[in-house]
Parts: structure tokens; C-alpha cells; sequence
């Protein structure tokens, strides 16, 4: 699958711990890696996208998307069978790893790299979930004592929009299921790869599909605002990805 002007997002980062409601696989056991990758881009005609930046075309309209900022808490991968994860001590049915919250840079330009690998219970896994995280003061303090501009923000994007700067932010708090079709069946000393997939591309694109509304229009009380945080939740996905590149096995 060959999905263009779009990014691959991983859960992980340098202070990711993994942990399960049981007592946990051994080290040496089932790893499940996370990535962090780019995938094949298209530029607009004339226009090759510098390292570190992602150029966007839909119709007469241009988007060069020079940073993108998420915030993200918590991820979870739910057995076969299961309906719900537990948070209780002796539940085991659902592998969970803390993320923070987290601030992620989301990889922008080609290229891919190796992100974090923690371990994993044996068994089928058909779901995985995460969320999108507006922090906020009651229960992030610590992040939002590092990270100032994010109190009450989940994403943050600058660029330009046909070569007028913009800054977009969004309060966006959601959590995301995705369903692993076939599931993901991890086996002793086998190790897997899932990546989660955001589509750039679609975020400010209109409903006819011919062209891209204006992000500051997308801001906290603009007129687009409503349409682009859907346009935002649509666009993400998980699958497994075995061979790390960023493509759907």
C-alpha cells in the first residue's frame, strides 16, 4: 500500500515504559517495536520538499508543512476476545504502555528510523488504542511546566498555506481504537512492528475534495474548526508493520 503525503507516527519515546496488569514478559522474551518512519512523497509540480518539510497539493492549493506537534498518552493492545481492558491488578488481558503524556515531533520529509522496542505478553492481539491529549493544569502540571504552549493545546502545526505563514493549534482529546485485521499474533522470541499512520493530507482538505481550507480558519472558535478536528481523527490509523517501512504488511 502506497500511501502519499502523509506521515507514519510511532507511540514511543525515550522515557516509554512498558508494563501489563500482570507481572509482566521477561526481556528476553516477545518484543513489539513502535516506529517512527516517513513515507513516499509527492511535492506540487516544480516543488521538491525540503528535508524536515512536507509539501501538500490539492488543487491550486499548496500547504508546506514545516513542524507538527502531537501530544499523546497512553497506548493499549487489546486480545482477541476482549471487550474491554481492565485497570485492575489481576487483569492481564491487555498490554498497556505508559506514555506520559508525551510531546511528539511528528517526522516530516523521507526517511524512517528505528523507535523504541519494549516487551510483550505472547498471545493475539486484534486492537490497539491511544489517545490524543489536551493537557491541562489539574493533571499535567509537570508537562505543562516544560511545555507552556501546550497547556489546553493537543496539535500544534506550523507552515505556510499558498505562501501566507500559519500556526494551527487544536484542543483535540480522543481516544483511538483500531482494529488489527488479521490480528497480530505475537509468538515466543519473535518480535513485531506496529505503526500508527496519520495522513497529513487530509487535515485541511474540503469536503469536495479540490482543495485545502485555510488552517487559521481551523483555530479555537474559527469556522473550520469542527471540520478539521474530524478530518483529524479520520486520518490516523494502526496496522502491523513488520518490515518497519512504514507501509502496511
Amino acid at each position: 500500500m502506497n500511501r502519499l503525503g502523509s506521515v507514519t507516527l510511532v507511540m514511543a519515546a525515550a522515557a516509554l515504559a512498558a508494563c501489563s496488569d500482570s507481572s509482566g514478559p521477561a526481556s528476553s522474551g516477545p518484543q513489539a517495536s513502535f516506529q517512527l518512519a516517513t513515507s513516499p512523497k509527492t511535492g506540487a509540480p516544480g516543488m521538491a520538499a525540503l528535508a524536515g518539510q512536507e509539501v501538500l497539493v490539492a488543487g491550486s492549493d499548496t500547504i508546506v508543512v514545516t513542524s507538527v506537534q502531537m501530544v499523546m498518552r497512553e497506548i493499549e493492545l487489546e486480545r482477541v476476545g476482549v471487550t474491554v481492558c481492565d485497570s485492575t491488578a489481576s487483569d492481564d488481558d491487555c498490554e498497556k504502555f505508559e506514555v506520559g503524556p508525551e510531546l511528539f515531533d511528528l517526522p516530516l520529509g523521507d526517511g524512517a528510523q528505528r523507535a523504541v522496542t519494549v516487551a510483550i505478553d505472547t498471545g493475539s492481539y486484534d486492537e490497539v488504542e491511544f489517545e490524543i491529549h489536551k493537557p491541562e493544569s489539574s493533571d499535567d502540571a509537570g508537562f505543562i511546566a516544560l511545555h507552556p504552549e501546550f497547556d489546553g493545546v493537543s496539535i500544534k502545526m506550523t507552515g505556510t498555506y499558498n505562501g501566507t505563514p500559519f500556526t494551527y493549534t487544536s484542543d483535540l482529546d480522543v481516544e483511538q481504537e483500531y482494529n488489527l485485521v488479521p490480528p497480530l499474533v505475537v509468538t515466543e522470541n519473535t518480535s513485531i512492528g506496529i505503526t500508527m499512520f496519520v495522513d497529513l493530507q487530509t487535515w485541511f482538505l474540503n469536503q469536495a475534495g479540490d482543495g485545502f481550507l485555510d488552517p487559521a480558519s481551523a483555530n479555537k472558535g474559527g469556522q473550520n474548526e469542527g471540520e478539521v478536528k474530524s478530518n483529524i481523527e479520520a486520518s490516523i490509523d494502526a496496522f502491523e508493520d513488520d518490515d518497519r517501512d512504514g507501509q502496511e504488511d
